[in-house]
């Protein structure tokens, strides 16, 4: 007999199928009724594994409605880079992705980076512009691990933008970040509408799910159209 509490291993079988993928984001976890079932346990045994899933964030209650596995969220110490749809449309503008380019490829020979992100499989590569309010606010540049990601290679990532897609269908369990500045050269230029040289935000972001690499992407975006703001005090 296992001496992990039976609580603990309930946990334990969701955390798992959230972390391999097999739960994506937004999957109804099983009613508390059905897996008592499951289990043959108690109501309060399945209630307390519930509760620690839910303070781990990794499923959400809604009323009425059930559990649901997470969408995940990036942990920063003092930045959080929000999702470039959801933070135009709050501030009242309108919003569209223009989906300039989609080809699977290979990594590049003597790219240790794209050969560790393909991991032997291909790569669906992308190239897109998210608008606000009818121009342009961003550059993306993607490559996604078809290994990992194996749907986004027939997914229309011109009606959802990728990265929105991926937060639907893939469930990544580390992310980095890495701010930079640079001055925008003769292509970015003309894809931002900017004069060639002008100051820009770049932001790349790399995801991992469970130790397998699942995308990097490349923002681009015009220095006076994105910022970053982080409150902080003594000791944080």
């Amino acid at each position: 007999m296992s001496s992990v509490p039976l609580h603990q291993r309930i946990r334990g079988d969701i955390e798992d199928r959230i972390r391999s993928g097999e739960w994506p984001p937004g999957h109804r976890v099983p009613f508390e009724t059905e897996l008592m079932a499951q289990y043959g346990c108690a109501r309060m045994t399945v209630s307390k594994a519930m509760a620690a899933l839910v303070e781990a964030g990794l499923i959400v209650r809604r009323k009425r409605a059930g559990s649901f596995v997470a969408r995940p969220r990036v942990h920063a110490p003092v930045l959080n880079i929000p999702d470039i749809q959801s933070a135009i449309l709050s501030r009242g503008e309108t919003y569209a992705f223009r989906l300039l380019s989609s080809r699977t490829r290979g990594a590049e020979r003597g790219n240790a980076d794209e050969r560790e992100l393909a991991a032997g499989g291909k790569l669906l590569a992308l190239e897109g512009v998210h608008d606000a309010g009818g121009r342009p606010f961003a550059l993306e540049r993607r490559l996604i691990s078809l290994k990992t990601a194996p749907d986004a290679a027939s997914a229309d990532l011109s009606a959802t933008p990728p990265g929105a897609w991926l937060l639907e269908h893939v469930a990544w369990t580390e992310a980095e970040s890495r701010i930079s500045a640079v001055n925008a050269d003769a292509d970015v230029a003309a894809l931002l509408d900017l004069d060639e040289g002008a100051a820009c935000l770049v932001v790349d972001r790399r995801t991992w799910r469970a130790g397998e690499h699942v995308t990097r992407v490349r923002q681009v975006f015009p220095g006076e159209a994105y910022d970053l703001v982080a409150r902080f005090g003594p000791g944080t």
